[in-house]
């Protein structure tokens, strides 16, 4: 199970950098004109992309399902299963929960501009924080797994 885990999330770990080569753009000078970049590039990846831009889901409940099954079968030492099903399933839940919706938003550019600032920031942190999570996972397993 662990190639499938680690496939998995080095996906996720692969469309989390693509993210970020876009977010960060909001962390320089003169964040209102990274908007217009960073929000067109959500209403592609979220909405425009379809059916496609559902494979990440997929991903995203594949990994969980293989650590699932990793933790159910004892293959590995327990804590390898456990600790990446709590960074993996901490990230994928901040994703869905907050993320992706907030994405959606962003590339949907109804907001005024200061609030679609707030957004592309918002999302930009949740990125940095899953990047470390989903590393993590992958280190674990190929370490440990």
């Amino acid at each position: 199970m662990t190639a499938f885990v680690s496939g998995g999330a080095g996906f996720l770990l692969a469309v989390l950098w693509f993210d970020l080569m876009f977010d960060v753009q909001v962390l320089r000078g003169a964040p209102e004109g990274a908007v217009a970049s960073i929000s067109a590039y959500y209403r592609r990846a979220t909405t425009d992309a379809r059916p496609m831009n559902m494979l990440v889901g997929a991903a995203m409940v594949g990994t969980l399902a293989a650590i699932v099954v990793q933790i159910a079968r004892g293959e590995d030492a327990a804590w390898v299963g456990w600790a990446s099903l709590a960074l993996a399933g901490g990230a994928i839940a901040l994703a869905v929960v907050h993320t992706f919706p907030a994405a959606v938003r962003l590339g949907a550019r109804r907001d005024p501009p200061e609030a679609q600032v707030t957004l592309a920031r918002s999302v930009c942190r949740d990125h940095l924080a899953c990047f470390p999570a989903i590393a993590a996972v992958i280190a674990i397993q190929l370490a440990f797994g």
